[in-house]
This record gives C-alpha cells, structure tokens and sequence, in this order.
C-alpha cells in the first residue's frame, strides 16, 4: 500500500492555486512551510492543509497515526474512507505524485502517479493533535483502487481535484461523494523503475 508520495509543488504553484480556490494562506507563510521531498515515507514531518478560521495553513506534523487507543495496534501512514476516526480532522496533503509498488522481490518496480492537468496532486487525510507522547500526526486516505491505479494495486490513496480541497477541509459535501477514485484517465501514470526478475 502507499506509504511513499514526493513533494515538488513549488511556492508560487502553491499560492497561486490557493488564490484561484478563493482559499487564505496565512501571510507568515512561505516557501519554508512547503518543503521539497523526493520521497516522504513513514515518520517524516511534511507539511499538509489545515483550517484555521478563514485560513488554510500549512501545518508540519509527523506521517504516522499513533493507535486508536493505548495498547491499539500500531501506527499508520494510512487509513480505510470506511474507518475514519471520531477523533480525527480532515486534510489535506500537498503532493506532486504518489507511488505504488508492485512484485515480490526487492527492489519492486516503482510506479508514479500523479493529477493530470494539475501541478498539484492532493491527497485527503486526517489529522491528531498531539497527544501525550505523540506528537501532531496524519495519514492518508485510500480508497478502492480506480482504474488507473487497479492494474498496480488493490487499494489507492484519496485524491481530491482541486475543487474539492475547501468541501473536504470544511466538509461541505458528504464524504461519499468525496473519498472515491477518479475516473479512468485522470492519473498519469510512468514507471521510474522496473522490479527485480
């Protein structure tokens, strides 16, 4: 399953997309808040959307839910759309592509997917507060597989059209509609390395 997506949506990318959602970034923000990444796995601090009043900022936190609850099963890059938790916010997570994997021998093939026609490939999440130990943290969303991911994986990440961004932060539209694969033909898709025969 995915736990592996590369950020290399550039600031004024960034912004300018934001504008053009009619969405507020916080004026202390900066290319800082937006690092670049060629591969952002478990345990890493990217940065990914979050409501703040009127304003959509750029929040870091760690990629790895901690349990449910104490003595819970392990931490987790991601999460089911059917189990999503009470106590989680939504998000969403900046990204130029995400990758699956396929074969059984190390290395796998490496396979990149990303928006067409977007510079952006945004992922939905959702978020914790710190708690305890554990610091502020997220996962992604999947989602059964679409047709341009379904020869490569049996489940997918979320990803949300730019359109989409606002309705799923505020929740103005319900989730079903939201937190499903895209049609046939709106990922690219390019294999950047081929599997051990």
């Amino acid at each position: 399953m995915c736990n592996d997506y590369e950020q290399h949506v550039r600031w004024a990318e960034y912004r300018k997309m934001m504008q053009a959602l009619e969405l507020r970034v916080p004026s202390r923000q900066s290319e800082l808040d937006l690092p670049q990444a060629d591969d952002i796995r478990n345990l890493t601090t990217p940065a990914r959307d979050a409501s703040r009043g009127d304003e959509i900022e750029l929040v870091r936190m760690t990629f790895s839910l901690p349990p449910g609850r104490p003595g819970g099963a392990r931490s987790s890059t991601s999460a089911r759309t059917d189990d999503i938790l009470p106590t989680a916010t939504a998000a969403v997570i900046p990204a130029s592509a995400f990758f699956e994997f396929t074969g059984k021998k190390y290395p796998k093939a490496k396979h990149r997917f990303a928006l067409k026609g977007s510079p952006i490939t945004a992922i939905a999440g959702i978020s914790r507060r710190a708690e305890g130990n554990h610091p502020p943290s997220f996962a992604m969303l999947t989602t059964a597989p679409g047709p341009d991911v379904a020869p490569y994986h049996n489940r997918q990440v979320v990803v949300l059209r730019p359109e989409d961004w606002a309705a799923w932060i505020h929740l103005t539209k319900p989730e079903a509609e939201l937190l499903r694969p895209l049609p046939e033909g709106s990922l690219n898709v390019a294999t950047l390395r081929a599997g051990a025969s």
